[in-house]
C-alpha cells in the first residue's frame, strides 16, 4: 500500500466518523445503524459572509486563548524577560480588543464565537474576564 492509499484511507475513515459521506456501499453496517446522506454545509446566500466572518474570528480567539495561556505559563516558569512579558502581554490587549472591535462591527458577541461541540462541550473555554 503506498503513502497515497495510506492517506486516502484514514480521511475516509475521518469523514465516516464524523458522518460527512456515507460509507461505501459495500462496506457492513452496524446492528441498527441507518444509512442517511447528511448535510455538509447549509448556507444562505444572505448570511454567508456573516457565517465565514464568525468561523474567521472563533479560529482567531482559539488561537488568541492558547497564545494568551501559553504566554501566562511561560511567564509562572519565568522563561521571559519583563521585556518580552510586556510586549506579550500589550500584543495579547490590542488583539483582544481588535477582536471586540469585529465582533462589533459584524453584530457577533464573543459567545457567538463558542461552537457547542455536542458531548465534547464548547470549543472555546469558559471566558475568565
Amino acid at each position: 500500500m503506498t503513502a497515497d492509499q495510506r492517506w486516502n484511507e484514514v480521511a475516509q475513515a475521518a469523514a465516516r466518523a464524523f458522518d460527512l459521506t456515507p460509507p461505501p456501499a459495500g462496506e457492513p453496517q452496524a446492528p441498527g445503524e441507518q444509512r442517511q446522506l447528511t448535510t455538509r454545509l447549509a448556507t444562505d446566500p444572505d448570511t454567508v459572509e456573516r457565517d465565514l466572518i464568525k468561523l474567521v474570528l472563533t479560529i482567531v480567539e482559539l488561537l488568541r486563548q492558547l497564545m494568551e495561556r501559553t504566554a501566562l505559563h511561560r511567564v509562572d516558569h519565568g522563561d521571559l524577560s519583563e521585556d518580552q512579558e510586556e510586549r506579550i502581554g500589550m500584543t495579547l490587549m490590542v488583539l483582544q480588543d481588535r477582536m471586540a472591535e469585529l465582533c462589533d462591527r459584524y453584530g457577533l458577541t464573543m459567545a457567538d464565537l463558542n461552537l457547542d461541540l455536542g458531548p465534547l462541550g464548547t470549543l472555546l473555554p469558559p471566558a475568565d474576564r
